[in-house]
């Protein structure tokens, strides 16, 4: 069966970006989508369209393909005090290049990136922490097999269906205080420090964790 709209796809590759093996899925544990559907990058889907179990793949994916330029317009200069709980900087947070998840203006989560600290203020980037890089996806389709109409409705692992809210978030002071697990990831994004426009999180909703591939 060929790769089309609709298909459930399992894959097993390897990204490699600049020179470095940035994400991988082996054939135990392969990457597994509803084709055509969104779940991907728009050119990892291209790229696999019409392929048929045991096929390999290898392609090069510009940014203008994967997840876009580095949109300098996404950085923010957040204060330290953002990243207070109780009154208390939270120093094992400010780390430059950990991924922290906060409130925007709209009340959205985002994830950012610390890119710099300073004596008061905490430069956050909110680009995507692949924007602007060049994929290189090498790999080999496991299987393919047609989807069942509640998987079509409701999500490959019910992606699609109402999510509880992962965060707990609630007002401190004059930001939002955002919560995950057990106190780990709190910070709070000050008033004024929104972050506009879609997809510069880590990952969309529904798209599982830890694959570059998703769609942002």
């Amino acid at each position: 069966m060929k790769i089309t709209k609709n298909s459930v796809v399992a894959v097993s590759y390897e990204l490699e970006v600049e020179g470095k093996v940035a994400d991988k899925a082996g054939a135990e544990n392969p990457l597994e989508y509803i084709h055509g559907t969104g779940m991907l990058i728009p050119g990892f889907e291209a790229a696999l369209d019409g392929k048929e179990p045991s096929d390999s793949f290898d392609f090069i994916l510009q940014p203008a393909e994967g997840y876009g330029e580095h949109n300098p317009k996404y950085k923010f200069d957040i204060p330290k005090s953002s990243f207070e709980v109780e009154g208390k900087l939270r120093e094992d947070l400010l780390q430059v290049g950990r991924l922290i998840p906060m409130l925007n203006s709209a009340g959205q989560v985002v994830q950012g990136t610390i890119a710099a600290i300073g004596e008061d203020k905490v430069t956050m980037d909110f680009n995507h922490p692949m924007a602007g890089k060049v994929l290189h996806f090498s790999g080999k389709v496991e299987s393919v097999r047609e989807a069942t109409a509640k998987e079509l409705e409701e999500g490959l692992h019910g992606e699609y269906l109402p999510q509880e809210e992962e965060h707990h978030c609630c007002h401190h002071g004059e930001g939002h205080e955002c919560h995950k697990g057990e106190g780990e990831g709190c910070c709070h994004h000050g008033e004024g420090h929104g972050c506009h426009g879609e997809g510069h999180g880590c990952h969309g909703e529904g798209h599982g964790e830890g694959h570059c591939c998703h769609e942002k």
